[in-house]
């Protein structure tokens, strides 16, 4: 009688990580993959250098990479609920080294195209499953998760920028350092994928669940609205630091060594982070009124830094703008999504981040095509202008609602002086 063969798993058992070892893998995993999609950010000047393109096309190969991220992230955002989150964060961290590999290669501006979608393909599928096993993992009785979600991104795009920037500043090849040490990187972490727990066991709908879900509910609708123009102010910052920002520390201030850009970057994503951490334990939308209430004065400083190209005031009001970031996004996210119920969480999210994406993306895109006939100065401070106004209605806005609250309808208040009287 033949013997059946066993399955390899089986035969050789692969030992998983318990939760607080496979909470902080996955916090790692989650930064690495941020930073390697800030690395690029002091690498444009070295490309624009070498392939000679401006910063039009500079902002368009940034932001080709949020367009492709957002399209990732609502396509197969939810994929892991259903397929395991182990196959899409192997999947998506091989597709992240395959970008870097391209990278290396990249001998002109179509394969900086094509590299950039690439990684944001890759970020769309592994943002959504690192944040959700990050929850899954976390400690019931400390739980982490949300806060890491939200500062993870400013700490890890900061790791990225300043560490290329180093490397551009002291290496002789910076491209091929930076681009084939994170290949090497991802594929290891792929492999550390086999080792953590596989919190979301197989489940039917995984074809119906890569049908886009972008819906805010109808009880959420006013508190999204008001949410919505700190929302695009803070974002649109990002991708105005994160695109433009080297060349605008470079251009306006005379500081061309590519390390003090990384540095105004992150002096703006590292204090993001900060700005999380302090909002965590306020009230919604008293976070977000203090975040957009400091980061309105801080992009406030800089026109300030613009008008008198001081290079302290730029600082300054980059650390000040970021700690307004992290507080109002945090506050905004929390505000839009109170109360609502779990089978429509999903929905709202796409929802906020489709806004996110598009706010990173479109503006310095139209910031960079601008700067092609009009001073890049210039047309930041417009840009930062409008920002200002965009974060203070945000705060009306929600001095606006508490008005409402506090003020009984007409009805109500007849009622109330009918039973008096």
């Amino acid at each position: 009688m033949p013997r059946r063969s066993l399955p390899l798993a089986t035969i050789m058992p692969v030992p998983t990580l318990s939760r607080t070892p496979a909470f902080w893998t996955a916090a790692g995993l989650l930064l690495l993959v941020l930073a390697a999609s800030g690395v690029p950010t002091p690498l444009y000047r070295v490309y624009q250098d070498q392939f000679g393109f401006g910063p039009g096309m500079l902002t368009i190969v940034f932001g080709i990479y949020a367009f492709a991220l957002l399209a990732a992230l609502l396509v197969v955002g939810g994929l892991s609920d259903h397929v395991g989150r182990r196959p899409v964060l192997v999947g998506g961290l091989l597709l992240q080294a395959a970008a870097m590999v391209v990278f290396l290669a990249a001998d002109g501006i179509g394969w900086l195209l094509v590299a950039r979608v690439v990684q944001g393909l890759s970020m769309g599928a592994l943002t959504g499953t690192l944040g959700a096993l990050l929850l899954d993992t976390q400690r019931p009785d400390r739980p982490l998760g949300p806060l890491l979600n939200s500062a993870a991104p400013g700490l890890g795009l900061s790791v990225g920028v300043v560490g290329a920037g180093l490397v551009v500043e002291y290496a002789a090849s910076p491209t091929r350092w930076v681009f084939a040490a994170l290949t090497t990187a991802l594929v290891v972490a792929a492999a550390i994928v086999a080792f953590l727990p596989e919190t979301s066991p197989r489940a039917p709908g995984a074809l119906a669940s890569l049908r886009p879900t972008v819906r805010v509910p109808r009880p959420q609708r006013p508190a999204f609205l008001t949410a919505l123009p700190v929302l695009v102010a803070a974002w649109a910052l990002g991708g105005l630091y994160l695109s433009l920002g080297p060349s605008l520390a470079a251009s306006v201030f005379d500081l061309r060594a590519p390390l003090i850009g990384s540095l105004l970057v992150l002096a703006m994503q590292g204090s993001a982070a900060i700005g999380a951490v302090l909002g965590h334990n306020l009230p919604p939308e008293r976070a977000m009124v203090a975040g957009a209430s400091v980061f309105a004065i801080g992009v406030g400083g800089t026109i300030a830094a613009l008008l008198t190209g001081v290079t302290v005031v730029l600082f300054v009001s980059a650390v000040v703008s970021g700690l307004g970031f992290g507080m109002a996004f945090l506050g905004a996210v929390a505000t839009a999504s109170q109360g609502v119920a779990p089978a429509e969480r999903a929905g709202l999210l796409s929802s906020v981040f489709v806004v996110g994406y598009l706010s990173f993306s479109i503006p310095a895109i139209v910031a960079g095509s601008l700067s092609a006939v009009v001073p890049l100065e210039t047309v930041t401070e417009i840009y930062a202008a409008v920002l200002v106004v965009l974060a203070l209605t945000a705060v009306a806005g929600v001095r606006a609602r508490r008005r409402a609250v506090q003020r009984p309808d007409p009805a109500s208040r007849a009622v109330q002086e009918s039973l008096a009287a």
